[in-house]
């Protein structure tokens, strides 16, 4: 049963089309297909017939793309919380044995937001109001390839879009700095730089 469980699990990610993946993973069903592959021939990532490659990777990447705990894949998955940590690990570590092929060229290092929760008079908070209902400021961190913040942008109020607050950040007057001809992504948009 528990198997049985768990191959519906990962179904419902990864076999009904690209939007639960993208929702649930981050990519697309192809895009999970080549990182499995990827991580398994260049990363030296093996099934031992206790728990599938997909099934690891995808694991792996719920916990990055949500912040899941341990306990919540332990009981989407059937797994203990002992396994669920040996193959987080186990991927983690063919992730690391393959972070050179993972940057792409001019790949200048990584950026994203986040939401503070903060405390803002009630005429302002429909502006400062996010997706999910709280009250929060929207803060852009930029960083380069060693994981060093190169870049912070603070005060945007919490509706503003990833578009708005990077438009914002490449054009005030201490703007972020992109080398021409490269793109960023951000968030899971592409956004063409001018």
């Amino acid at each position: 049963m528990n198997s049985r469980v768990r191959r519906e699990a990962l179904e419902r990610i990864v076999g009904e089309g690209d939007r639960n993946c993208i929702w649930e993973l981050r990519m697309n069903t192809n895009a999970f297909a080549n990182l499995c592959e990827l991580l398994q021939v260049q990363g030296g990532l093996t099934e031992d017939g206790h728990v599938s490659l997909p099934e690891q990777v995808a694991t792996f990447l719920i916990i990055l793309a949500h912040h899941k705990k341990n306990r919540s894949l332990q009981v989407r998955f059937c797994r203990s919380g002992e396994t669920v940590s040996k193959y987080f690990n186990k991927v983690l570590k063919a992730v690391i044995r393959i972070q050179s092929i993972l940057f792409a060229k001019g790949c200048l290092g990584a950026l994203d937001g986040t939401y503070i929760e903060v405390t803002v008079p009630e005429l302002e908070k429909a502006r400062y109001r996010t997706r999910k209902g709280k009250i929060c400021t929207n803060v852009l961190g930029v960083c380069n390839r060693e994981m060093g913040f190169v870049y912070v942008l603070s005060g945007w109020e919490g509706s503003a879009s990833d578009s708005r607050i990077l438009r914002d950040a490449i054009t005030r007057r201490n703007s972020l700095k992109i080398p021409h001809g490269n793109d960023v992504i951000f968030g899971v948009k592409l956004i063409k730089l001018p």
